[in-house]
């Protein structure tokens, strides 16, 4: 394999929370710039931008540095994947058409040289809250979707970014499972593995914006990308070797 594939999840790109989102945004553009040409497709884990809802005729501001190189790198033959993830769930059709990427609204198996993946963004696997479990249902509702859409940008978008600044502070400093202890998604992956006719070699989730990479019992890996708000970490699979990285 001549070139390789990169993933790389939760940039919350646009987030109140960054010490500063217009720098996020350039750093994540540096490290495209510095992948594009060894890279045959880049895999976007989830929750890339913290928040972005589609209208029919508006296009929300913002991210232009960070979609001006997403399309550049399609443009040049390079395969962009985007898997949704529990902040931006709301994106339909225009940025699949007009950036070129390839949307994914749920998890995803493929074979990569001979590697079995199972990749997503990782808040659909495993065991979660109640609560959670009932927003994600609400959130991916196409009535709710609908009504929503009625609503003012005006309103919604303060909305939206005021709930995201809360709920990361209200999560604190520390990342939950950091311990990789009684961790759903390494549950999620042990319990796959067990019952698979044919078992994953790499599993590999955002979300919970942890860096890591274990042996299953089960058999194969799992994988969680870190983040961008302060790790700048990315994984890189050259067909033979898998490894973590930070820009």
């Amino acid at each position: 394999m001549d070139k390789k594939i990169y993933f790389i999840s939760d940039l919350h790109l646009g987030a109140r929370t960054l010490e500063s989102p217009l720098e996020t945004e350039k750093r994540v553009v540096k490290w495209l710039d510095s992948v594009k040409d060894s890279a045959s497709a880049i895999y976007l884990l989830g929750d890339i931008l913290d928040y972005w809802f589609e209208y029919r005729c508006v296009v929300p501001r913002g991210y232009t540095r960070f979609f001006g190189k997403i399309a550049e790198l399609t443009d040049n033959g390079v395969e962009v994947h985007w898997f949704i993830g529990n902040h931006d769930i709301w994106i339909f059709d225009y940025l699949p058409n007009e950036l070129g990427i390839i949307l994914h609204k749920k998890s995803y198996i493929t074979d990569i040289c001979g590697k079995r993946f199972y990749m997503g963004h990782g808040d659909g696997e495993g065991k979660r809250p109640l609560g959670f479990l009932f927003l994600r249902s609400f959130f991916r509702n196409k009535l709710c979707q609908k009504l929503y859409s009625a609503i003012h940008p005006w309103w919604t978008v303060p909305f939206a970014h005021g709930w995201s600044s809360t709920s990361r502070k209200s999560a604190g400093g520390e990342p939950k499972f950091a311990n990789n202890e009684s961790n759903p998604l390494v549950e999620f992956a042990e319990e796959y593995n067990q019952k698979a006719d044919s078992k994953i070699d790499y599993f590999i989730f955002g979300h919970q914006h942890l860096l890591f990479k274990r042996p299953l019992k089960s058999g194969g890996e799992i994988i969680l990308t870190g983040d961008w708000i302060k790790l700048c970490s990315y994984v890189e699979f050259d067909g033979s070797t898998i490894e973590l990285k930070q820009f």
